[in-house]
């Protein structure tokens, strides 16, 4: 399985997209569950950039724990989620203020 992932041009905000749009949480994004469907997400992504939306544009490799997204990469988790070393920022702090 694998998200389309990128950072905003904008603001630099680490995005994914979901059905037509950026979305800021990976919870939102669109899961591509095979080669085909990855591929029209690159398209999709390679369109983005040539339009200057966004930068940074990568398909990512994900799984489902528990019923959530996580990517598998290191990288894609702490772009997901925040900071590691200040979990008052970010992306992890937004989730626990609306929890």
């Amino acid at each position: 399985m694998k998200l389309l992932t990128a950072n905003r041009l904008s603001d630099g905000e680490a995005v994914w997209y979901a059905d037509g749009l950026w979305v800021e949480t990976i919870a939102e994004a669109l899961i591509a569950h095979d080669k085909e469907s990855a591929e029209a997400l690159e398209v999709i992504g390679n369109k983005a950039l040539a339009d200057n939306l966004v930068v940074d544009v990568n398909l990512i490799d994900i799984e489902i724990i528990d019923g959530s997204i996580h990517p598998t990469r290191l990288r894609e988790r702490i772009r997901a989620a925040g900071p590691t070393i200040r979990n008052d920022l970010g992306k992890q702090a937004r989730i626990q203020q609306a929890a």
